[in-house]
């Protein structure tokens, strides 16, 4: 990892030790995304099927996973990764708990009355991508809120194994968190599945859940489409921050680093330090630890594209993480819970030496479907909001309308829609004729 000095360098450079990996957005995969949309839409489970043997190299004669695989997922998963699983929904299921909104409702003025309560998206879809490894915690990270939401459709796609089936500890996270309809499917042929419905997968209102770009490209124009359904976030590479003082181990920074790295080659890690030596440690530790990977070759290519910044204070540090907006900001300084009031652009946050990233990944609570690609500016993080619709309501007395309605009429009219102001004049006109309106 390069060393930057940030008063070094102007603000070309700047731009550059703070700039992302780029994103396969070429035509190629827009043009092809859009064809396995068209092709599954057009034939179903069919199209799914094929398209599954063509990208992952599996025939299936059914998608929906059967009741006896649910069973025999059960019995085929140790004792204390079910342990692990139930934990990581315990605690996932805790802080979502306490995130159910209150109903608000207030009177505006005399005889207008405005509220809002809050409804569960009806249908969702959740995506679990495959890969090296099974990814149990995405299941919990999606399921838990959905459940807690009161979602009444919950259903969830992920690719298969070589073998046709899915990964046992998937099934059980899912049964667990409550999902009970899972379906073999990935990439783009899964959410075009889940956006239009196939014979089997039911159409959704809104999909969840993280993905390649090819995910990320179905998912955005699936949501373009009046059929279609909405989606969660904006997506990109999973990327980490670390802010550290002088007092903070240069062991543990390097394996926080290191931990975003192994996600993939496209992913960036990132110090930012007010302590030189530090950050010369840091590259040693990095080092010595990504010797000892089983992912090293992965971690090795993820860490040509991170960097290491010195700056004068951690003022200025702050105002660096701010101007990138990371996925995950770690804090590792004296006293963290002082800064975090100048924490303002990120999507999860751990705060001193005993908090790395992981416990955020899989089982302190948060969650971890988070926004990456710097969207943590505008964007948060997956939540029970996320699975909720706000609903507003407002109720008018006769009284209300004659109090509101000529301010009502004169805006309509100040805008030319008609039909606007004579939907309050006709009602007006009913009540001046019973003596209610002047």
């Amino acid at each position: 990892m390069k060393i930057f000095n940030w008063s070094d360098l102007n603000s070309e450079e700047q731009a550059f030790v703070l700039s992302r990996p780029a994103l396969d957005q070429s035509a190629s995969v827009s043009e092809k995304v859009a064809q396995i949309i068209s092709q599954v839409r057009q034939n179903g489970d069919e199209a799914v099927k094929a398209l599954t043997e063509t990208f992952d190299g599996v025939t299936l004669d059914h998608l929906a996973v059967s009741p006896a695989e649910f069973e025999d997922a059960e019995s085929s998963i140790s004792a204390r990764s079910r342990e692990a699983i139930l934990t990581a929904i315990e605690n996932v299921s805790k802080f979502h708990e306490v995130q159910k909104p209150s109903s608000i409702s207030i009177e505006t003025m005399p005889g207008v009355t405005c509220r809002r309560e809050a409804r569960p998206i009806e249908r969702v879809g959740l995506y679990v991508p495959g890969g090296t490894a099974p990814l149990p915690s995405t299941v919990v990270m999606l399921g838990v809120p959905a459940t807690i939401a009161g979602c009444p459709l919950k259903v969830l796609c992920t690719p298969p194994r070589k073998d046709g089936s899915i990964d046992p500890h998937i099934l059980v996270a899912a049964k667990l968190t409550g999902i009970d309809q899972v379906y073999k499917a990935g990439g783009a042929q899964a959410i075009a599945a889940m956006a239009f419905g196939t014979g089997s997968i039911p159409s959704v209102s809104k999909i969840f859940g993280p993905g390649n770009t090819w995910v990320t490209e179905a998912k955005l124009q699936v949501a373009k489409d009046p059929a279609g359904a909405m989606y969660d976030m904006p997506a990109g590479p999973s990327e980490v921050m670390v802010i550290a003082d002088e007092n903070a181990s240069p062991d543990f920074i390097a394996s926080d680093l290191l931990s975003q790295a192994e996600h993939g080659v496209d992913s960036q890690s990132i110090l930012v330090t007010n302590s030189k030596h530090i950050a010369e440690q840091v590259v040693e530790a990095v080092m010595t630890q990504l010797s000892q990977l089983s992912r090293k070759d992965i971690a090795a290519i993820a860490l040509e594209k991170s960097r290491i910044i010195t700056t004068d204070n951690l003022s200025e540090a702050l105002a660096i993480s701010n101007r990138y907006g990371p996925e995950h900001l770690i804090i590792q300084v004296t006293d963290p819970e002082s800064w975090t009031s100048k924490i303002h652009n990120a999507g999860s946050v751990f705060l001193g030496p005993w908090s790395p990233e992981s416990v955020g990944d899989y089982a302190s609570g948060t969650n971890h479907v988070l926004p990456t690609y710097g969207y943590a500016k505008a964007v948060s993080g997956l939540s029970l909001d996320s699975f909720l619709k706000q609903v507003t309501f407002q109720n008018l007395s006769a009284e209300g309308l004659c109090s509101l309605g000529p301010t009502v009429e004169h805006l309509a009219e100040l805008e030319g829609l008609d039909a606007h102001k004579n939907a309050v004049s006709i009602r007006l006109q009913q009540l001046k004729g019973k003596g209610l309106s002047s």
